[in-house]
């Protein structure tokens, strides 16, 4: 440091400045936070380098010293559940307080759109008026990417009012009540979602190392690492692709979607009359490509590439102090429900590596259905996704939410968030809490084959089977008769499915068709909107299933 000319006074507050930074805590440790009950609670930031930082919190001082590189961290004792307002201080060369603290269960909500969708969206909205209260509380993370891991988060805590709530997540604010209502906790949602994003843009890296290694998933991620190394020599690269980019929406891109518009409703006129449907149309220049792959250039790009939203909005959160995982995802995956296979029971056990809480409870929303069929069972689409889905709760402290019957055949976001966030604040009764409740719809067990019928059975089927009737209907649909089950299929060696009468016995159903006089498999909701009413008497419906393991 050059100091000559400069007066003493100057020369003192630049040697101070230079040797001494400013305690700080974590951004996720600011006014009206909850930190988690019950467990050992991290508390963690930054100073200068040896700096003896003290960090006091309901009755509890815990003191630590700042690495050489400036960061600390120290671990609370289990805290006692608390609605009382108190303030949390951090004390080194300065002290920072921050005030209106709880004590409670905190859940790291993450996903798609139907996780980001707000409570001030469609029927939502009928709670904002009522969504008053002080021990509910959010933490919306602000969409970021990142080629690397980040330490700190973009966002800020939220205290529930109608004013705050209309831009919490809607599946969340309704499971959150749930919780609340049931448990009588203090309850904050850390929300970290965003619309169109597929499952491997959420997974670490390390999550797809492990053997066997997911080679593809990180085969793109070394093609985009490296076009993204080359991009940071580049600038002039960049720049020229915004002005294309800018230019290819302006010029290109509103003619292209109302051709496309149009097409579409061509097509579903051609498929409902039975007639063969013709390709769609291009646009008159392709949409020009990014230089860099990670580095999006604007908050339209939607990431794609494998753990950049991971790297952006989640790691930035560890270790903080959880309750459990609530996900809603899977929509992008919609084809690619074999890989979600793999994808799935790696995040999870990603994250729960990540956040080093052992099995850290997570429930996920099945998907609702959406999409047309071109036939009552799917030779692709979106049922492999949901078996994916279910096949994952296997790994201990799973829970799921069924939603097949609540879902919009034209709607990709049905306007049912209260029916989901209640399912799925349902099975954190169950999984998290341990009620003595349940939980879950019926779920497929096995099958045997007697005769001319294959009876199915089921666990989670509570009082009994019943056929139900979907809590919600969209206007495109219908609601569905009481009186019987719809929605199975049964085929016999040819593999050609048809309709089949299904009847309950007892804790099963037994599926025939005089169609098929040799069965040898059943499929239950197999399509992507399909047909569905077979409930339990608590009112949870079915999860999709299929006995065979046929490839479609």
């Amino acid at each position: 440091m050059k100091t000559k000319n400069l007066p003493l006074n100057l020369i003192l507050l630049c040697l101070t400045s230079s040797v001494h930074a400013e305690v700080k805590l974590h951004p996720l440790f600011a006014d009206h936070a909850i930190l988690q009950r019950s467990v050992s609670v991290p508390v963690w930031g930054s100073a200068s380098p040896g700096e003896k930082v003290t960090i006091t919190f309901a009755g509890q001082t815990a003191s630590t010293t700042a690495s050489s590189d400036g960061k600390w961290r120290v671990d609370l004792k289990p805290l006692t559940v608390s609605e009382t307002s108190q303030d949390l201080t951090a004390t080194g060369a300065n002290t920072v307080t921050i005030h209106d603290i709880l004590v409670g269960d905190v859940f790291l909500a993450g996903g798609q759109s139907n996780m980001g969708s707000s409570l001030s969206s469609g029927s939502a909205a009928l709670a904002l008026p009522t969504a008053t209260d002080t021990a509910l509380r959010f933490y919306s993370v602000t969409k970021l990417v990142a080629a690397e891991p980040l330490s700190t988060p973009k966002g800020q805590w939220d205290v529930s009012s109608p004013e705050a709530a209309k831009n919490f997540s809607a599946v969340a604010y309704f499971c959150a009540q749930e919780i609340r209502r049931t448990q009588k906790v203090p309850v904050a949602i850390i929300n970290a979602s965003w619309g169109g994003t597929p499952i491997k843009t959420w997974m670490s890296l390390e999550s797809l190392k492990p053997e066997p290694a997911i080679a593809a998933t990180l085969a793109e991620w070394d093609a985009a690492i490296a076009k993204h190394n080359s991009a940071k020599d580049h600038p002039e690269l960049q720049a020229a692709y915004l002005m294309d980019a800018k230019d290819w929406e302006t010029n290109v891109q509103p003619a292209f979607k109302a051709a496309l518009k149009a097409h579409n409703t061509e097509m579903d006129a051609l498929r409902a009359a039975g007639k063969p449907t013709l390709p769609g149309p291009k646009p008159s220049r392709p949409e020009p490509e990014a230089p860099d792959p990670i580095a999006m250039p604007s908050a339209s790009k939607r990431p794609s590439v494998p753990t950049i939203s991971y790297n952006g909005m989640i790691a930035p959160l560890q270790p903080y102090a959880l309750r459990g995982i609530l996900w809603y995802q899977g929509e992008a995956d919609g084809s690619h429900g074999m890989e979600y296979r793999i994808w799935l029971p790696r995040l999870i056990e990603g994250w729960r590596n990540a956040f080093g809480q052992g099995d850290l409870p997570f429930l996920l929303v099945q998907l609702p259905g959406n999409g047309k069929d071109l036939t009552p069972v799917a030779a692709q689409g979106m049922p492999w996704t949901r078996e994916a889905q279910l096949l994952a709760m296997k790994l201990p402290k799973t829970g799921m939410a069924v939603t097949l019957d609540i879902g919009d055949v034209n709607e990709v976001h049905p306007d049912n968030k209260r029916f989901v966030g209640e399912r799925l604040g349902i099975a954190a009764r169950g999984v998290v809490y341990g009620e003595k409740i349940v939980y879950s719809g019926p779920i497929y067990t096995g099958c045997k084959k007697e005769g001319e019928k294959i009876t199915v059975d089921f666990q989670s089927i509570g009082s009994g089977l019943m056929s139900g009737q979907a809590p919600w209907v969209a206007a495109s649909g219908q609601p569905l008769p009481k009186d019987k089950l719809v929605g199975f299929y049964i085929a016999g060696e040819d593999k050609k499915w048809v309709e089949a009468e299904a009847k309950i016995e007892g804790g099963s159903v037994v599926v025939s068709s005089p169609q098929v006089p040799n069965p040898q498999a059943v499929r239950y909701g197999w399509a992507n909107t399909p047909q569905v009413n077979l409930y339990n008497h608590e009112g949870l419906p079915a999860s999709p299933f299929r006995t065979d393991d046929w490839p479609k």
